[in-house]
């Protein structure tokens, strides 16, 4: 039995589903492939989504119209404004959500969607025909398809360890995917492999609250969504406590019995969510780590305990567990787990996220090496998008580093020599300023509309939006105040600033301790709109940096647009450095901007591959 589609998507989890919805809102007739069809958008670790740097990348799929950011809204337990004491850079959203709700939300949405079809199935082999691809599933039936996205998330060979015990699976339990694994391998993708990890889930009941520190949600007048509208309701509280040297003592007599110290685990794990293993062993100094308690859903008894990642045996979980304040009676619902799974190498993979050679593949996920569900949904739309465009036969769609934190994550997914599951930070975006989560809208949307991502409404909404702040921007840039007038009397009343000279609004608002509401409730009360209100505040009060910083993407944009030939032969090349020489032809950089982000290029071997390229063309 064999059934046609335009494009199939290998695994229905965070990049699958953002990458499902991009192809079929463009258009395009979409088979959606998931081994278990109940776990549609699983979250099989912390069910949070959000965060420094990971709460941008939220908001960006979201301006893009996808996914992620409207489902958080509408699962959310609880929701916390991080940083808010710091500048806007690293101020983030971080929403707790209800895991199985989110699930059955997602699942919900795209059972509608006209274009999508969702199949349960396990992908055995991948086929090229003459332009088009052909799925072979473990029940025979097979499927061919103009394009493919692979999301397969840490399936693709899992292997799971508690202790000494281990056996093939995916994660929670679920049926690993081995045999498209080697059947990949076995037509020449090259892969490594990655560990990541969990803790265990325990019983909310068997739990002493009054030993912890409550940690309750913010009453918060927005969410991730630019197009939900806000519901507010009421926050469902996560714990603080901590662990203690007994806690530590117990980990250490036993790190023998870890697959990470006794050999068992050959991959590599993540060095920003180490299990408790890895921070006693690090951490020597440390009397304490913070361990947070953090509900899975409404309608559940299992709670999440973050900061207590372990693959130790069950039983020596069980008695560490019980050392934390507020846990010693515990149950613990399902132990922690190490899982090890295949992970493609980065100089596989181009900038749109096609396999290099594979016309029409794309990749998106924890198969490109990173963690978390914010840059898995990240990737599943660009992967989508350019799955779309391909068919369509036009240029991919690229985000550069200073358009999107989006265009961050992959262009260090492709350049860098990533040893590890790579996470998004504030501290990898130069231009972190500018890529605000307050600004996602005005920097993405237009391309959303374009890709026909967004609804008519939601796009006449945005440009609504983006009409009103450029009026704002006017308003305080041309309303001035002089001294003694009724206007700068009242200022001084209200705040305590007194007028010498003409000044600006737009100059008022620069002073740190002056915000836009205060200005709207004395001259221009009709104005008020809390995010419309951010964006403006935080663009002129920062303005002298995000000029510098455009400046600095400007000289970034003139190396980006220098192409390096697909078939450039880098032995012909004289002067280059030896390191240099292997590490473009392993990485095949697109452009000299993305060359010089390799480590081991120097400024020389640029300055050598830009005479190059020159000459080559005056040749021509």
């Amino acid at each position: 039995m064999q059934q046609n589609y335009e494009v199939a998507v290998i695994g229905a989890g965070h990049a699958g589903c953002e990458a499902a919805n991009a192809t079929a809102k463009m258009g395009f007739k979409t088979l959606l492939l998931t081994i278990n069809f109940n776990n549609i958008a699983f979250m099989p670790c912390n069910p949070s989504i959000g965060g420094p740097g990971k709460g941008t990348l939220v908001r960006e799929v979201d301006a893009l119209g996808g996914l992620i950011g409207r489902n958080t809204d509408r699962c959310h337990l609880q929701m916390r404004a991080l940083n808010t004491q710091k500048g806007p850079a690293v101020q983030a959203l971080r929403a707790q959500a209800d895991k199985q709700f989110y699930q059955q939300s997602m699942q919900n949405y795209l059972e509608v969607q006209p274009l999508i079809t969702i199949r349960q199935g396990e992908v055995i082999a991948l086929e090229q025909l003459t332009d088009h691809w052909r799925l072979t599933l473990s029940t025979g039936i097979r499927y061919e398809v103009g394009a493919v996205v692979i999301a397969t998330g840490t399936f693709l060979r899992g292997q799971v360890h508690i202790g000494s015990l281990k056996f093939p699976s995916g994660p929670q339990g679920q049926h690993p995917a081995i045999a498209f694994g080697e059947n990949l391998e076995a037509q020449g993708v090259k892969f490594k492999r990655f560990k990541t990890g969990t803790p265990a889930r325990v019983r909310k009941r068997s739990l002493n609250f009054n030993a912890m520190v409550e940690q309750p949600g913010d009453r918060l007048d927005h969410g991730f969504s630019f197009w939900l509208p806000w519901e507010q309701r009421e926050p469902v509280s996560c714990w603080l406590t901590y662990t203690n040297q007994k806690t530590h003592e117990l980990i250490r007599k036993n790190l023998h019995l870890a697959p990470m110290y006794c050999g068992a685990i050959t991959g590599t794990g993540t060095r920003y969510c180490p299990a408790i293993e890895n921070k006693v062993v690090n951490f020597p100094q440390r009397e304490r780590h913070q361990v947070f308690i953090e509900p899975e859903g409404l309608t559940t008894d299992e709670m999440y305990v973050a900061g207590l990642s372990s693959s130790l045996p069950e039983e020596i979980q069980d008695q560490f567990l019980r050392t934390v304040p507020g846990l010693e009676a515990v149950e613990i619902v399902r132990p922690g787990y190490a899982i090890e799974y295949d992970v493609i190498g980065p100089e596989q993979l181009l900038t749109s996220l096609q396999i290099r050679g594979w016309l029409g593949v794309f990749c998106a996920g924890q198969i490109n090496g990173t963690s978390g569900y914010e840059e898995a949904a990240a990737q599943g739309i660009i992967a989508g998008i350019n799955a779309g465009l391909y068919l369509r036969g036009e240029t991919p769609f690229v985000l550069q580093r200073n358009e999107a934190y989006i265009g961050v994550l992959i262009d260090d997914l492709v350049t860098k020599e990533n040893d590890e599951p790579y996470r998004i930070m504030t501290s990898r975006a130069e231009f972190r300023l500018s890529l605000r989560q307050d600004n996602a809208d005005l920097r993405l949307t237009d391309y959303g509309h374009r890709f026909n991502l967004l609804s008519a409404e939601e796009y006449d909404r945005f440009q609504k939006k983006r009409e009103n702040i450029t009026k704002k921007m006017a308003f305080l840039a041309d309303h001035h105040l002089s001294p003694g007038s009724a206007e700068a009397q009242r200022l001084q009343d209200k705040t305590g600033i007194k007028i010498q000279q003409k000044t600006s609004l737009k100059q008022l608002l620069r002073k740190p301790e002056m915000k836009t509401a205060e200005l709207w409730a004395l001259f221009a009360p009709e104005q008020g709109s809390p995010l419309e209100d951010e964006v403006v505040e935080n663009q002129i009060k920062y303005e002298g940096y995000l000029d510098r910083e455009a400046k600095m993407a400007a000289r970034l944009a003139k190396m980006e647009e220098k192409k390096l030939p697909d078939d450039i032969d880098y032995n012909l090349v004289p002067n280059l450095s030896s390191e240099a020489r292997e590490k473009l032809k392993r990485f095949q950089p697109e452009t000299l901007g993305q060359a010089g982000r390799i480590s081991g290029i120097s400024p020389a071997d640029l300055s050598t591959l830009l005479i190059w390229i020159t000459r080559g063309k005056r040749d021509e």
